[in-house]
């Protein structure tokens, strides 16, 4: 009994070792809700995608005390990972191990089977089949799926909690209700990233609108558009293609970016290539690996060290379809979402309505021109032929009346002159009411080179392929666009016959003044006093233009046929 009467009680040791325990397991539940309200805090105040993404994974390590944390995104085809996120190795780690996982063995049992799992040893799961060399020890596991709107976003990995412990019920709700708050969270990342790519898409559009109805130059513009779908989409190569009339082909107008020589001026066949489907289909076409997609001709090579792309028609299928744009990124990068490519038809399609209204606003411009030449001429034919012609007619009448001989020639003369006057001033009316610039007759240099690479195909065995560079339709006037053809004839027989050889490649350059053939194969090579009438014949088609011909072997073998002659001053 005490001083006041109350009796003191003296718990057991095993009870106060029993209620510290329960006091100690409340403030580490308290902690834990506040960590993970914090967790939620921070990862819900990231607007950046990749930002959001990487605080997922340093919020997930934290929470269940794991030395190495990831976040994976499983790709467009839901069987494997797009991206990879981690936390707790270091970058030469990261280095040493490779390449970052796509899905197999523990991890590919979560996008399988997309619920919480959780191991006190990954060895002992039947999926797992061991890790890379260079790669740390794992033992203990815990995986939890993130879903967005219902759909499984990716999937949290956890290993290695800590002190050698395993991870329990506990560290498995948090990380669950975490994910629940990633998945908000990195949505509204991704909305938000949307809406900013939206506004780069409409400023680019408002840009090229802007340079047509400026007047700008179709190349010019044309480069534009190939730029700013580089830019916008993240892009290591971007290209625009137009029909060739009549030829079943595009040509590659436009490349910038890696290896853009490859494909410029590049002649590309309907079939058997990314931006032919695009344009036959009128819809857009992507590829997770254009170096080794089976729907795309490898010949010639040119995708080198790029992996997704994706191809969008220049217009509708409604509209017409005016040209292809292709955007492609580097080997490794995440491939076109969705989203993006359907963003990137868009602008494609604005671009054609500011192409189509650039061209509507020059023909009216054109119209115009004629019809002012319709006047002028109309005036020169109604007024000054009538009034030269009525005074012809009447120094003619005098003439009569003059009886001094050398007056009278004088006067006869002069009626001649008129009458010459007339006949120029109505030639002038007729160039007027004639076209300024008038066109090679035919469809162009452009679509009769095509055409005569397509009908060598069959001799050949095989379709050489093409690129043409410059303004070859313009600059080329008809007598030299004959002579090119008849050189380019002679060459592919050449090649057919005597090169047995299985790649052959056609470049014609106008530029500088000066256009350029040059045709060149894999095979054989030049023959040692074979025949070479045909050679003299392209030699002498060369001179008459004040040009030449020149015939090499490169160190790969084969042989280079290279024809030039200068072009006409303007």
């Amino acid at each position: 009994m005490t001083g006041s009467g109350e009796p003191h009680v003296r718990l057991p040791d095993l009870q106060l070792k029993e209620l510290q325990g329960q006091i100690n397991a409340a403030r580490g539940s308290r902690d834990r809700v506040h960590g993970l309200l914090a967790a939620v805090l921070s990862v819900g105040r990231e607007l950046e995608l990749e930002h959001a993404l990487h605080s997922v994974v340093e919020a997930a390590a934290e929470l269940v005390d794991a030395e190495y944390a990831a976040l994976g995104v499983i790709g467009p085809d839901g069987s494997r990972l797009s991206a990879f996120h981690t936390v707790g190795m270091s970058e030469q780690q990261i280095s040493a191990i490779g390449p970052f996982p796509e899905g197999h063995g523990i991890l590919g049992e979560l996008i399988r089977d997309p619920r919480p799992l959780r191991l006190a040893k990954i060895a002992g799961h039947p999926a797992s089949y061991g890790f890379p060399p260079s790669h740390p020890p794992m033992n203990s596991f815990l995986g939890v799926p993130i879903r967005i709107r219902g759909q499984v976003f990716g999937n949290l990995y956890l290993t290695e909690k800590r002190g050698g412990a395993e991870f329990d019920e506990a560290d498995e709700a948090v990380l669950t209700t975490l994910a629940v708050a990633a998945g908000v969270a990195i949505d509204n990342a991704r909305l938000y990233e949307e809406s900013r790519l939206r506004e780069r898409w409409l400023r680019a559009n408002a840009e090229i609108s802007h340079s047509l109805m400026a007047g700008t130059d179709r190349v010019d513009s044309l480069a534009l558009i190939a730029e700013r779908a580089r830019e916008i989409s993240a892009s290591a190569l971007a290209a625009v293609a137009l029909p060739v009339e009549s030829t079943g082909s595009l040509t590659v107008e436009i490349a910038v970016g890696l290896d853009a020589e490859a494909h410029r001026g590049l002649v590309l066949p309907l079939r058997g290539s990314l931006m032919g489907m695009a344009y036959t289909t009128a819809a857009p076409v992507s590829s997770e690996d254009v170096c080794h997609d089976d729907r795309i001709n490898p010949e010639p090579p040119r995708f080198g060290g790029l992996g997704p792309a994706a191809a969008v028609p220049i217009g509708t299928g409604g509209g017409g379809v005016r040209g292809v744009v292709l955007v492609a990124r580097e080997a490794g990068r995440p491939g076109f979402l969705e989203t993006e490519t359907e963003m990137l038809k868009g602008f494609a399609v604005q671009a054609a309505i500011a192409m189509e209204l650039a061209e509507r606003r020059q023909d009216a411009q054109q119209i115009a021109v004629l019809e002012d030449r319709d006047r002028i001429a109309r005036d020169l034919h109604d007024f000054a032929i009538q009034r030269l012609f009525a005074a012809g007619m009447t120094l003619q009448s005098a003439g009569r009346f003059i009886e001094h001989p050398q007056a009278s020639e004088r006067v006869l003369r002069a009626v001649d002159d008129l009458d010459e006057t007339i006949k120029i001033i109505r030639s002038t009316i007729f160039g007027l009411r004639t076209p300024a610039e008038t066109e090679r007759g035919g469809s162009g240099l452009r679509a009769d080179l095509v055409r005569v690479v397509g009908e060598s195909a069959p001799l050949l065995g095989f379709t050489p392929s093409v690129h043409m560079e410059g303004l070859v339709d313009t600059d080329v006037p008809p007598d030299i666009a004959n002579e090119v053809m008849a050189v380019l004839t002679e060459a592919l027989t050449n090649v057919a016959r005597h090169a047995h050889a299985d790649r052959a490649q056609v470049r014609l350059t106008a530029a500088n003044r000066e256009v350029r053939l040059q045709v060149s194969d894999n095979g054989v090579g030049l023959a040692p006093g074979g025949r070479r009438s045909g050679l003299r014949n392209m030699a002498e088609r060369a001179d008459r233009h004040g040009g030449g011909l020149e015939l090499t072997r490169p160190d790969g073998g084969g042989t280079t046929l290279e024809w030039r002659v200068p072009l006409p001053a303007e």
